[in-house]
């Protein structure tokens, strides 16, 4: 009984409710398609490995431990990376990306592949190929001022981002975003509907009357539709009579 009243509810805002939905998703759909620019995101990859004390030793005579200090140095590495003094030189050694320091450190991001030493420095841009320099730039000066700051040279580019790939954008998704926005107007009308039903006090039930008079209802009149009294009015009937008079008659 309670999901057939609150569905009572929902229908008698039907209306309401899509146009907010129809609405809605309109300007979603506009803004996103209109005012948003594309982001393209490009990555390279570095790995962080000390070279064998000999030359000759195999896989086999690895050192485990080295293996395990250079995993736990990434953590350093990764907050290197995004320091004004590496997007400063970036800045200044590639002046063809247009772009400050500071718009570099947002830009670019800096993880890692889980129990691994492998680092990956992502950058994000509204032209694909500029984010792939800008990975490259921002891996090649790592790569050299690392040397002069910890004192060591273990970072090898191991992929560099591709200049040539198209790929799709990162972002936005005009069909994800019309569907949030779909489930929220939803939910905003379903909810306006009832509280639009609660402020309204006037009596449309035989329970509201009940409720309010303290009394039970012997009959309701049910409304009237337009096409039931059309069906039901008399209709005339026209006759002859002598001397040239009609006569007019009803039938019910």
């Amino acid at each position: 009984m309670e999901l057939l009243r609150y569905w009572r509810f929902i229908k008698k805002r039907l209306w309401l409710i899509a146009l907010i939905v129809i609405v809605s998703c309109t300007a979603v759909g506009y803004y996103t398609n209109h005012f948003l620019q594309p982001q393209y995101q490009a990555t390279a990859q570095l790995i962080v490995s000390g070279q064998l004390t000999d030359p000759k030793a195999d896989a086999a005579n690895v050192d485990i431990g080295a293996i395990n200090s250079n995993i736990a140095l990434i953590k350093t590495y990764k907050a290197i990376v995004r320091t004004p003094r590496i997007m400063s030189k970036v800045a200044e050694r590639f002046p063809d990306l247009h772009a400050s320091a500071d718009e570099l450190i947002a830009r670019v991001s800096v993880g890692s592949v889980s129990d691994t030493q492998v680092m990956t420095i992502s950058a994000t841009d509204t032209n694909y190929t500029r984010a792939a320099k800008m990975a490259n730039a921002v891996s090649t000066v790592f790569q050299q001022e690392v040397k002069t700051l910890m004192k060591l040279d273990n970072v090898s580019i191991l992929n560099p981002a591709d200049t040539t790939k198209h790929p799709g954008p990162l972002s936005p998704h005009p069909t994800t975003n019309i569907m949030v926005a779909f489930i929220v107007s939803a939910l905003i009308g379903i909810g306006i509907a009832f509280v639009l039903d609660q402020l309204d006090n006037t009596v449309k039930t035989e329970e509201d009357v009940a409720e309010l008079l303290g009394v039970t209802a012997l009959a309701a009149i049910p409304k009237a539709k337009r096409h039931n009294l059309a069906d039901r009015r008399p209709k005339a009937q026209i006759t002859n009579l002598a001397g040239g008079k009609e006569n007019v008659s009803f039938d019910a």
